[in-house]
């Protein structure tokens, strides 16, 4: 269904950052800090810094930026020192929201995450109560805008790289894999000539909730809230939009 596309939900989501630009390119240095902290600064043996590299690409982030993080976390430069916080909640109608974050003062992320959650109708809750909702996975999308892509030649690539799921729509193929095998999937789909759009693991709803077009709004409005903060990374719901 349409609500589910998590290629949808990506794109109005990049389409809310592009008046933000400063405020992603911080997000994205301090995503790539932790990765090259927590695993190196060689992307060849770190696939969590190739992918935050990646992305941080995907957003027009100058390369200047992107070695200074890297130079920051191993040592090369002084810098501040993240840490990763997640917090849990409801939004407006019982959506379930899960919020990571990057922070170097939990008191100022805790308090605007909270703010928000509160202004927009939401509760904050205690951790794990709607984690169980969501499974982490890897997730591939490829956009097939010249409908140049032959779907069941990219269906068996795809499952014989060792994919969990495909699905298609609109010549948007959203490719699901374990976490475990989300490197080798992408590393065989590119080697297969394929393009891919965006590719990260995420988490992934097990049910979508389902609101009027008013409570939609709300979750929305309290998404791009959040995401408005500099310290937040990631927010992932189980709303269905329209």
């Amino acid at each position: 269904m349409a609500g589910h596309s998590k290629w949808h939900n990506i794109q109005r989501r990049k389409g809310a950052q592009d008046a933000k630009r400063g405020k992603i390119f911080m997000r994205h240095a301090k995503f790539i800090y932790t990765a090259a902290k927590e695993g190196g600064g060689d992307t060849d043996m770190n696939p969590a810094l190739r992918t935050a590299i990646d992305k941080a690409k995907a957003d027009n982030m100058p390369n200047d930026n992107i070695e200074r993080a890297v130079k920051k976390a191993t040592g090369t430069l002084d810098g501040a020192s993240f840490e990763e916080v997640t917090y849990e909640g409801y939004g407006p109608g019982g959506t379930a929201v899960i919020v990571h974050t990057l922070t170097d003062n939990r008191n100022r992320t805790a308090s605007e995450v909270r703010h928000a959650f509160s202004k927009h109708g939401g509760n904050l809750g205690e951790s794990g109560c709607v984690s169980f909702m969501f499974d982490r996975k890897g997730l591939i999308i490829i956009v097939d805008e010249d409908q140049a892509i032959d779907e069941d030649e990219l269906t068996l690539a795809a499952i014989e790289a060792g994919a969990e799921d495909i699905e298609i729509e609109e010549g948007v193929y959203e490719i699901v894999t374990e976490p475990t095998d989300f490197e080798e999937v992408r590393t065989q789909l590119e080697a297969g000539g394929y393009k891919i759009e965006e590719a990260e693991i995420t988490l992934i709803p097990q049910t979508y909730t389902v609101l009027e077009e008013d409570g939609e709004q709300k979750v929305l409005q309290l998404i791009d809230m959040l995401e408005d903060s500099e310290d937040v990374q990631d927010v992932h719901h189980n709303l269905e939009e329209a």
